[in-house]
């Protein structure tokens, strides 16, 4: 009897898949029933050939061997997981395998996974494709009723397969080029490099920035108080202190009138629903989490609790056919402190906009949403518990009626000058009821000026005679922008069209994902980190003198989103069957000529700014001094020699007087714990500490979990490492 053969891209859902199918007999690497056989992925396991696999040649990195533009991309087996290709390739190739379905994630990269599997394996029987947004029981039996042609998808895989060509083609020749030209660690993209010029920027108009006094003017009447206008511009602030003095001068102790009382009802709409940009924004925001730590514990909730849909998504709308399977999806998540508003929402009936369904702005997935799955709350840890929260109050907000109130605004004139007051009375709470009132938009942080706006205001009527009880200029300065968190730079990477000058790419990549993908950012932000370009400070992101000077030396076409915006063009295009992918990758191996060729010609020079005293121990050049994630290193400065040593190490153990994390510097008997604010501890003395509420093994083991080695991102490592996702 002839099977179907299933691939999924992971282990775990490769599981789910098969409880469904009713496979429940363990083989190595793959799960058999009566009709299907279920196997996985590990991600990828086919990737494009490093450049050796061309030319020997290549295995040196010399740069007259610059450009590298092979004539047809070659597939290789990943190493690492060529067992578990021999598996599947071995399925693909069994007798009683009569077609395949395609399981792995519903969108360009999931496509490329399988499709470079199925090239490398040469299958050639029929395939299928299971394209779903969540991961529950119910999605996977209806998507098996409803399997695609894989031929529907084809023009996604050209694109997906463009895309890896010239990513390859860009940033293993520029990388290749940098690092010889300079002799340093250096390494760029198309992605990466416009996201760190972003940073590089921010901070040089920070730098540039001169802060300016300025004063507002607020006067108190009897129960509210007053702000001054600018009556032609509508402004409060005032850049002469002289007129600031003046006008308070001439108001003191006068008498004004009240000469207009407006009330408005006004409206807030629900927030849009998450798309994992958004999300990952909010969980930086509100959590400190980095986007890549998001995405790991939503991929947790997706796979492994199946309580959320699709987390990879860069839409924010919601797809017809799902409105009827709102109501079971409330009734899911109606637990705990949940329960009352989905209650609400229940007997109310959702609120349906073309603010949550909108067909035509949902492309491979539609928004984040709870699944149906029953959620048990105490399942989930911590941190799982915090992204849950967000997604299950956003998913409330927007079936929630809009926050109303009525805004009273009075203008008050006292000897020529007008003066405002705002208030308001909340006259339903709606969508705000979700988040206790906690609900703070960007906009709401970033308005200084209207801080009387939610003020109490007494009854008062037009032509009132209200008398000045006290004035007063308050002094303000000008604030420089604002360095990037993780948060703000998603939303840069996002849209990126204000660092462009050209208005129809502008326009074009405002349309597209922008800077990478929602699936991606993550790891380009990682990457920054692990290459030493930028460094944290708290939560602000800060360029180091490695990526400042990197982005003087990388060819100026590099630096703007306008590559990527150019790219996404022509890959919607080849996805919709409208464009050749042979002529687009065509083109990338010119560019690729053009870009090395500046990078050669350059007259630049690079300076480690960071250099020791201290001599390698391998190859006695000079090492250099940088700031891992996990605490300060040594590296040599020489990309071949690859030697680094730990300085210090920061710890989970909080110091015992300020509870702030400790250091751990030193070698054997030396090692010892220090404090910003003075503490220090002789690791013997911690050990002695801890003993008395835990075991030695733990000590050992939270001491072995501090000393986990970091990978430096070498740009030769990098570039040799399998293909990351863009």
């Amino acid at each position: 009897m002839s099977k179907t053969l299933v691939l999924a891209e992971k282990p775990s859902v490769a599981r789910d898949i098969a409880k469904v199918l009713k496979c429940n007999q363990n083989g190595n690497g793959f799960i058999t029933g009566p009709k299907y056989i279920v196997t996985w992925a590990l991600g990828h396991l086919v990737t494009l050939a490093a450049p050796e696999v061309y030319n020997q040649k290549y295995k040196s990195w010399n740069l007259e061997d610059l450009p590298m533009l092979p004539k047809k991309t070659e597939l290789v087996v990943i190493k690492e997981t060529s067992k578990q290709f021999g598996i599947v390739r071995g399925l693909l190739h069994r007798d009683d395998v009569s077609e395949l379905v395609i399981a792995t994630d519903a969108g360009r990269e999931g496509e490329l996974v399988a499709r470079w599997i199925i090239e490398k394996a040469g299958f050639k029987k029929p395939i299928r494709r299971l394209w779903i947004s969540s991961q529950t029981d119910k999605a996977i039996n209806e998507g098996f009723q409803n399997l695609k042609p894989s031929r529907n998808y084809d023009n996604l895989y050209r694109s997906a397969q463009s895309r890896a060509e010239a990513d390859w083609l860009i940033g293993l020749n520029v990388t290749r080029a940098l690092t010889c030209k300079y002799n340093a660690q250096l390494s760029a993209g198309r992605v990466q490099t416009p996201t760190l010029a972003m940073i590089v920027e921010r901070e040089n108009e920070i730098k540039r920035f001169v802060p300016k006094d300025f004063w507002t003017i607020g006067a108190s009447l009897k129960g509210f108080s007053v702000l001054w206008q600018d009556r032609k511009t509508g402004q409060t602030r005032i850049f002469d202190k002289i007129k600031a003095e003046e006008i308070v001068a001439k108001i003191s102790g006068e008498t004004g009138t009240i000469i207009d009382v407006s009330k408005e009802a006004k409206k807030e709409l629900p927030p849009l629903a998450y798309d994992l940009t958004e999300l990952q924004r909010d969980a930086n925001k509100k959590y400190g989490y980095s986007a890549k730590k998001t995405l790991q514990l939503m991929q947790s909730l997706y796979e492994h609790h199946k309580l959320v849909t699709y987390p990879r998504t860069d839409s924010r709308y919601l797809t017809d056919d799902i409105v009827p399977t709102l109501q079971e999806r409330l009734k899911s998540i109606a637990v705990g402190p949940y329960q009352k508003s989905a209650q609400v929402i229940l007997r109310a009936k959702p609120n349906i906009t073309k603010r949550l369904v909108d067909n035509s702005k949902v492309s491979d997935h539609h928004a984040i949403i709870p699944t149906e799955q029953y959620v048990d709350l105490s399942s989930l840890n911590n941190d799982e518990r915090h992204i849950y929260d967000l997604i299950v109050k956003r998913f409330l907000a927007v079936l929630s009626q809009p926050f109303e109130y009525e805004q009273t605004t009075i203008k008050y004139e006292v000897s020529g000058e007008l003066f405002t007051a705002r208030g308001r009375i909340i006259k339903s709470p709606g969508w705000k009821s979700i988040y206790d009132g906690q609900f703070t938009d960007d906009a709401d942080e970033d308005d200084p000026s209207d801080d009387n706006r939610h003020q109490s205001l007494p009854p008062v009527k037009k032509g009132q005679i209200e008398p000045i009880l006290q004035a007063r200029t308050i002094n303000g300065k000008t604030s420089p922008p604002k360095r990037f968190t993780e948060a703000t730079l998603l939303s840069a990477m996002e849209h990126p069209g204000k660092y462009m000058d050209n208005k129809a790419l502008r326009e074009v990549i405002e349309g597209t994902s922008g800077l990478g993908t929602p699936a991606t950012r993550a790891d380009i932000i990682e990457k920054l980190f692990d290459s030493f370009y930028v460094e944290r400070h708290g939560k602000e992101i800060i360029p180091t003198s490695k990526g400042i000077q990197l982005i003087e030396l990388v060819p100026e076409k590099l630096k703007s989103p306008e590559l990527t915006a150019k790219w996404e063009q022509q890959l919607l295009l080849i996805s919709k069957g409208q464009a050749d992918a042979a002529g687009f990758v065509s083109k990338m191996k010119e560019q690729a000529a053009k870009l090395v060729g500046t990078v050669i010609s350059s007259s630049h020079v690079y300076k480690h700014e960071n250099m020791t005293r201290e001599k390698c121990e391998n190859c006695g050049k000079f090492l250099l001094e940088v700031n891992g994630k996990k605490g300060k290193m040594l590296v040599c400065q020489d990309r071949e020699c690859g030697f680094r040593k730990n300085l210090s190490i920061i710890s989970n153990a909080r110091c015992p007087e300020c509870h702030k994390k400790m250091e751990i510097r030193g070698d054997g008997e030396d090692k010892s714990f220090y404090c910003s604010c003075g503490y220090r501890e002789k690791l013997s003395a911690f050990n002695k500490r801890k003993r008395e509420t835990v075991s030695k093994r733990d000590v050992r083991q939270f001491l072995k979990n501090q000393e986990q080695d970091t990978p430096i991102n070498s740009a030769l490592a990098d570039a040799l490492a399998k293909l990351k996702k863009q």
